[in-house]
This record gives C-alpha cells, sequence and structure tokens, in this order.
C-alpha cells in the first residue's frame, strides 16, 4: 500500500502554527517581490481570490475582507517542511518527498495492520509536532493515494482527513467520484480529448482499451490507467540530481546601467555554482536572459537571452560568471529599462566524470577555494563572502513588505512566549 501525505494549505499553515490568531481567518501569501497570490487558505479561497492574483489589483479585497497579507518566507517553509518529512519516516523508511508539502510513503508488510488508525496516529503527530494540519491518502497505487488523498481532504468531517481505497467498491467510487480533469497526471489537452470521447470521469478512463490509451496517451497513459485500476506500475523514485538549475529575479526597481544588472548576474551566477557544487554536478553551457516589464505599455519593450557554451565541464564560480558576464554584454542594449534577469546553468554531468581536455582545463586551484567559500557562507550566513564582482556595499533584496519572522531558523527571530 502506499500513503499519500499532503499538508493542508502548506504556506498558511506555516504562518497560523505560529501566529494561533490567523487561525479560520482569510490568509494569502505572495510570490517573490510580492508580486501575485501563490497559496490562499480555505477563508480566501471562499472570498473568490484566484491563484495569481496580482497583489496591487486585490488590494482594495484584501483591505475589505480583513485579508491577512504575506510575502513569501521560504526558509520558514523549507525548515516546517524538513520538520514534517522527518516525523513520517517514523513510519515507514520508504518515503519519496514530491514537493515541498507532499509525500509518498510504502507501507509493505502492513497487510494486518488498521491503516485508518495509523493514518490518524501519523495526522495527529506531524500537527501536534509542527502544528501543521496533513491530509492522508492511503491506496495499493500511487494514482489511486491522489485520489483517496483528494477524498479525505474535501470530506474532512467524514474520513477525519484520512481515507484507505482497500477494496474495488471503494475503488470505483472514489474513481466515479474524480473527474477527468482532476487525476493527477492527465493535463488540459488530454481531458479534453477524453471528454470529447465521452469519457467524464476516472472510472470512464479506465474502461477505455489499451491500444487507444498508449497511442493518444503514449506508455505514460496507459501506466496511468493501469494504476487506476489497482495494479502498481509506479514505485518511489528516488531523489536526482536537476538536469539544469536557473536563479533568476524581478528587480525591486526597474534598471538601465548595464553595470548594474552585471551586479544582478554576477549573484545569479554564484547562487546557480553553489547550487552546482552541493549536488556535485558541473555545468557545459550557462544562459543569461533579460527582460523589460511587459506591463509597462507606455515604455519600449526588449527581451533577449542567449547560450554560451563553456570551454569544458566547470561548477567554479569565477569561471562560469566570465562566461555570464560575456553573454550579458551581447545582449544588452541601452534605452531600455530592464525589470528582470537570470541565470541558468545547463549541460549538468557528475563532477567524477568530467571530460578532460589538453589545452583546455579548469583552474586547479577553483576547486578548493570554492569549497572554502561554501563552507565560510554555510557557517556564517548566505552572502557572508561575496566575490568582487558583487556588490559589497549593497544587499540586494527582494520587495517583502509583508515578510513574517522566521521563527525556526533565525535565533534572533525565535518566538517569544509570555508566561505569568
Amino acid at each position: 500500500m502506499f500513503a499519500l501525505v499532503d499538508c493542508n494549505n502548506f504556506y498558511a499553515s506555516c504562518q497560523r502554527a505560529f501566529e494561533p490568531h490567523l487561525r479560520n481567518k482569510p490568509v494569502v501569501i505572495l510570490s517573490n517581490n510580492d508580486g501575485c497570490v501563490i497559496a490562499r487558505s480555505n477563508e480566501a479561497k471562499a472570498l473568490g481570490i484566484p491563484m495569481g492574483a496580482p497583489a496591487f489589483e486585490y488590494k482594495n479585497i484584501f483591505e475589505a475582507n480583513n485579508v491577512f497579507v504575506y510575502s513569501s518566507n521560504y526558509a520558514l517553509y523549507g525548515d516546517m517542511s524538513s520538520r514534517v518529512m522527518n516525523i513520517l519516516t517514523r513510519y515507514s523508511p520508504d518515503i519519496e518527498i514530491y514537493s515541498i508539502d507532499e509525500a509518498f510513503l510504502k507501507f509493505k508488510g502492513f497487510e494486518l495492520f488498521d491503516l485508518q488508525q495509523i493514518g490518524l496516529d501519523m495526522q495527529r503527530t506531524v500537527t501536534k509536532g509542527t502544528g501543521i494540519p496533513v491530509s492522508i491518502g492511503f491506496a495499493p497505487t500511487k494514482a489511486l493515494a491522489k485520489v483517496a488523498n483528494k477524498i479525505a481532504k474535501k470530506y474532512p468531517e467524514r474520513t477525519q482527513s484520512v481515507y484507505v481505497i482497500d477494496d474495488d467498491q471503494k475503488r470505483i467510487k472514489a474513481l466515479k467520484w474524480t473527474k477527468i480533469e482532476d487525476v493527477w497526471g492527465i493535463g488540459r489537452k488530454h481531458a479534453k480529448r477524453l471528454q470529447a470521447k465521452k469519457v467524464f470521469n476516472a472510472y470512464e478512463f479506465t474502461l477505455l482499451p489499451d491500444e487507444w490509451v498508449r497511442k493518444e496517451m503514449a506508455v505514460v497513459g496507459l501506466r496511468l490507467k493501469h494504476e487506476l485500476q489497482g495494479k502498481p506500475t509506479l514505485d518511489l523514485e528516488r531523489p536526482k540530481s536537476k538536469k539544469m538549475i536557473a536563479t533568476t529575479r524581478s528587480f525591486e526597481k526597474p534598471m538601465s546601467k548595464l553595470e548594474d544588472i552585471a551586479e544582478r548576474v554576477a549573484t545569479f551566477t554564484a547562487s546557480c555554482s553553489e547550487k552546482l557544487r552541493k549536488q556535485n554536478s558541473h555545468c557545459n553551457m550557462i544562459m543569461v536572459f533579460v527582460h523589460t516589464n511587459y506591463f509597462r505599455k507606455d515604455q519600449p519593450q526588449y527581451s533577449r537571452n542567449i547560450i554560451i557554451n563553456t570551454d569544458f565541464p566547470t561548477n567554479s564560480t569565477i569561471e562560469l560568471n566570465h562566461y555570464a558576464q560575456i553573454g550579458l554584454k551581447a545582449i544588452f542594449k541601452e534605452g531600455y529599462h530592464y525589470k528582470k534577469a537570470g541565470v541558468i546553468v545547463l549541460g549538468l554531468t557528475p563532477n567524477n566524470e568530467t571530460q578532460l581536455s589538453l589545452f583546455n582545463m579548469s583552474n586547479p586551484k577553483h576547486q578548493p577555494l570554492m569549497s572554502v567559500i561554501d563552507k565560510m557562507n554555510k557557517s556564517f550566513g548566505t552572502n557572508k563572502v561575496k566575490f568582487a564582482s558583487q556588490s559589497l556595499g549593497r544587499q540586494w533584496k527582494m520587495k517583502q513588505e509583508k515578510l513574517s519572522p522566521c521563527y525556526t531558523t533565525r535565533i534572533k527571530e525565535i518566538i517569544t512566549i509570555k508566561a505569568e
């Protein structure tokens, strides 16, 4: 059996864990630079606030309905996610962290156990240990566990937020309840194609011939059909190294000078390089892009990117910034107000599989230097050690006017309790 554990309204729940007065109140979380809504509590959803809603357009709605608005606090969310996942490993060592707020667990050999009770115990333990409410779905396959989780989340009063699909009757009933567009792995195009074929729910999808599903939806669709029929075809996935790493940011205010954008690109490159070293990878290509603010119709628009092949695989910040600055100078144009820039490293290869060259090789002094810099930044704080191409006197920060304390990751912002 598989279990899918999903944290309810995770970002909002993280804020509520340290600010109890937010319970049963509408809460929204904004994206980088406080741009748009990326997370909502159930109360905010009930007000009709959509995902992606521009914060400036909904400002009056927020104020009129006493909506609590927060900037993204990724340090807090990441730490709370780690705490939840650590608790879940007590119940099964076989775990796949699917996203920051979701995890699949495999329960092998639990045929004689009461999974409903195990789920309730998991739920109580996670909530007691972190303050984060969770919904849990058990089923023989991962796809069915997704369906079970949706039912647990949709009907918390009936299910106590834990639902187990452990027989064919429950499976069929659950699939008939699930709309085809809500099935895990079926995108918008496939949903429209299936609806045109009079397939409106997951159960009707499982009745389609294998030949048609494979032809129209490839082997991935066929596996999904078998999963929904209760035939396990997907196992837990182990963490994989990323195939590309990106660091992109919108600027707090428009920039028009090359030197200002060059500093941002240098900082983004340093971030990508550090992530490369963390997963023991090199890159063979680097992309740099810039663009103006598409929403400013009164200003001239410009967007451009460039990909540069490195002469050798590297994860050195010094070497990668050299290529990044060459790329930026090639695409930069005077006379524009730039709103966003980014750096993406591509063609990643493991450190121990580097193709050497007789004439072009990475500087052997860079690797130990990078190692020392990473250790110092880890010990004393991010960006404590910078490169000369980065701004030494200025601390570039995202617009986060509604940022809450980090509570669990900064000793100065630890929660204060008044006891009488």
